[in-house]
């Protein structure tokens, strides 16, 4: 019989369930909001991208940051501060008058939201010991796949009912739920003796990140000639490779190198960034393409991915525990080998689009790849590193995640020809194809599976 909870345990899990899913939820419902926000506050698919991108450069900048602030001010302070962030720059996004006003609400917004998911997990990491913990993860994670399923619909309900504005305040609600239920936590703070917040650090990683989104945005409008293209790119580069020496010899790094030493962590998180890169350019294309090419309402665009998310729902659960039997590497191999084959079968769709026919037989094949693919992934990078750090391991896949799903989401221009009309939706397929089959690739060539799960599986 599973152990009962404390009362301090049941609030702990409530109060990171709901930071969770403020952020999960600002995620899903802002690609159904796109063509919304471009009609009312123009730049077409430049806004589009940047509006998606400057919440993703700062989150993926400053994820890696959220540990060390925890260490440095406690999880309950560090959360409440996100939680607060969170809000303020929601209702600023609401209001925005311009688009420029909107993309600087959505880089700030980023900042919060990375404060969010690391500093919850670690309130459970902290509170939960044993079977306890890896079923409060389980809450944890089965609430935060709610947010994936209700941000569409709620955005697209949002979009042609009311306005795109109030889909970004759906956040407040359960942002005052979690405050009220920090002022009733009574928890003592938790903070290590000496830690240090790399600044410089987390500096370096958003000029790096920002100057090459910014190029890779901007250049189909002025080209790779102009100095204010070439410039900022060139600035990007040098300042991540700052970045990168400073976690070589930094005392307490963001980022330790030497995880990377781990064949299966370096491995797998290379085939992180390339699944998850096709994923973000999937999921732009698809809900855009499907509102502005096809003519489908936000609710209806919303609701197109939904039986890939019901999949996963249904299926991840078995999908972990065969990868935990048979070991990662087959499923990691397989899986985006058969969302390479759905995203071809997106091939189909032509200039009068039938979902039924066109859509979803890819939406349900990309979806089976996915479910295949994502359990065993985790568990294969997170497994490669001893127990004690398996937080900072968690906090690089997290953000290398992130991170491909930005360059993924600043390159479209490059891949749709700056248009998103159908040959260019047709080349995204191909190119979301291409990615998931170097996905396998990495997988099938750097994926070593543990003896026991070869023992397990004779």
């Amino acid at each position: 019989m599973a152990e009962t909870m404390t009362r301090e345990q049941r609030t702990v899990l409530a109060v990171a369930v709901l930071a969770s899913f403020v952020s999960f939820l600002d995620g899903t419902v802002v690609t159904v909001a796109l063509p919304a926000i471009a009609r009312d506050l123009g730049g077409g698919l430049s806004t589009q991208q940047w509006v998606v991108d400057a919440y993703l450069v700062t989150l993926g900048a400053f994820i890696l940051v959220a540990g060390s602030l925890s260490d440095v001010l406690g999880r309950v302070v560090v959360v409440r501060i996100g939680l607060i962030g969170f809000g303020i720059t929601s209702i600023a996004i609401a209001a925005a008058p311009t688009a420029g006003f909107l993309i600087v609400a959505r880089a700030l917004q980023g900042i919060a939201g990375a404060l969010l998911v690391p500093s919850s997990l670690a309130l459970i990491t902290s509170t939960f010991r044993g079977p306890a913990q890896a079923r409060a993860i389980g809450i944890w994670t089965g609430a935060t796949t709610v947010a994936m399923i209700a941000g569409p619909l709620i955005g697209g309900v949002f979009v042609d009912t009311l306005s795109w504005r109030l889909v970004f305040l759906v956040n407040v609600l359960p942002i005052a739920a979690t405050m009220w239920l920090l002022t009733h936590l009574g928890r003592r703070e938790q903070r290590r003796p000496g830690a240090r917040v790399d600044i410089v650090g987390a500096l370096l990683c958003a000029m790096g990140l920002g100057g090459g989104v910014f190029a890779l945005i901007e250049q189909p409008n002025l080209g790779w000639a102009s100095y204010v293209i070439w410039m900022p790119g060139a600035i990007g580069a040098a300042a991540f490779a700052g970045f990168l020496v400073r976690q070589r010899l930094a005392r307490d790094p963001m980022m330790p190198l030497d995880l990377f030493r781990a064949r299966n962590f370096w491995a797998g998180n290379l085939a992180t960034a390339l699944v998850y890169a096709a994923l973000s350019l999937n999921g732009f294309v698809v809900s855009v393409y499907l509102q502005q090419g096809a003519g489908f309402p936000a609710t209806l665009a919303g609701l197109a991915s939904l039986p890939s998310t019901v999949l996963m729902i249904a299926l991840s659960s078995r999908m972990g525990a065969l990868a935990g039997r048979f070991g990662p590497r087959l499923f990691m191999t397989l899986g985006p080998l058969v969302m390479a084959a759905g995203s071809l079968l997106l091939l189909r769709v032509g200039d009068e689009v039938d979902y039924w026919t066109q859509v979803l037989p890819g939406i349900v094949v990309f979806g089976l790849g996915l479910t295949a693919t994502i359990s065993p992934l985790t568990a294969a990078v997170l497994g490669a590193i001893d127990t004690e750090r398996s937080g900072i391991a968690s906090a690089v896949n997290n953000a290398v995640s992130r991170v491909a799903g930005l360059l993924a989401i600043a390159g479209i221009s490059a891949v749709v020809g700056g248009s998103l009309d159908l040959p260019g939706f047709h080349r995204a397929a191909i190119v979301v194809a291409a990615l998931m089959l170097l996905g396998a690739a990495a997988s099938f060539l750097g994926i070593r599976n543990r003896p026991s799960a070869a023992l397990a599986s004779r």
